[in-house]
């Protein structure tokens, strides 16, 4: 088992049976949803690319959304980037997240 950026909170990645493990990421607090949700997947690929996998390896995101009048939106910006690629399975919720400002929170699986 591997776990990287730890702190004594918690790991960024932990790859375990060739199974990658991400934290929960989010957006910049000033963004809207859209830019929120692109820098959650910015994010996930950065995380993959650091242990050799990339978003085609995803096979489940865990999606939290402060609110659900932003689920079309989210998913526009889903939907654009996993163009080309099969998309993960996924599960999307509404939450009350960390931080007031913060808008969408994914948590990946990915093979790596």
């Amino acid at each position: 088992m591997q776990k990287l950026h730890s702190n004594q909170r918690m790991s960024k990645i932990v790859v375990h049976n060739q199974t990658v493990y991400l934290c929960g990421q989010v957006g910049n607090s000033e963004d809207d949803i859209k830019a929120q949700t692109l820098t959650c997947l910015e994010k996930i690929q950065a995380l993959l690319e650091e242990v050799g996998s990339d978003k085609s390896k995803l096979l489940s995101v865990t999606v939290w959304i402060k609110d659900m009048s932003d689920f079309a939106a989210m998913n526009e910006v889903w939907d654009k980037w996993f163009e080309g690629v099969q998309p993960p399975a996924r599960a999307c919720g509404e939450s009350a997240l960390a931080r007031p400002e913060l808008l969408v929170e994914m948590i990946a699986i990915a093979a790596e």
